[in-house]
């Protein structure tokens, strides 16, 4: 919740009126991003509608809702390590030269025995 909206976000009612109306859907998607960047701090504002432009353009690109989830995903998981990402200037602030990315342990879903391919199945595949 913020002091504009005194309603805290619904997902069940964004979900009925992406499907019932997906143009009404947009526009009112656009209107609450715009009035969220018109929030911020004035500083802030410009990176913040570049941000959101790049988020736009990556999502018209893709073909279907869950190919823009994973640009978009891959989007952020470069902007955490890519080149100049959080994780390089954290590390020009400290010295700190290397960062673990992968310390969760995979657990698998099928006996080792079964008769599925597991071979689709991609450990650590981040960008």
């Amino acid at each position: 919740m913020n002091a504009r909206h005194s309603k805290p976000f619904d997902f069940d009612e964004w979900k009925e009126l992406a499907c019932s109306d997906p143009e009404a859907f947009e526009e009112r998607r656009k209107r609450v991003i715009e009035e969220a960047i018109a929030q911020a701090p004035q500083h802030m504002q410009i990176r913040l509608q570049a941000l959101q432009w790049r988020i736009d353009m990556e999502r018209s690109r893709a073909s279907n809702p869950l190919s823009a989830c994973i640009r978009l995903s891959n989007m952020m998981w470069k902007m955490v390590y890519g080149k100049h990402g959080l994780m390089a200037a954290i590390g020009d602030l400290t010295g700190a030269t290397h960062f673990p990315r992968d310390s969760a342990s995979v657990t698998h879903l099928y006996a080792a025995d079964a008769t599925h391919d597991h071979a689709a199945v991609n450990q650590g595949d981040r960008p």
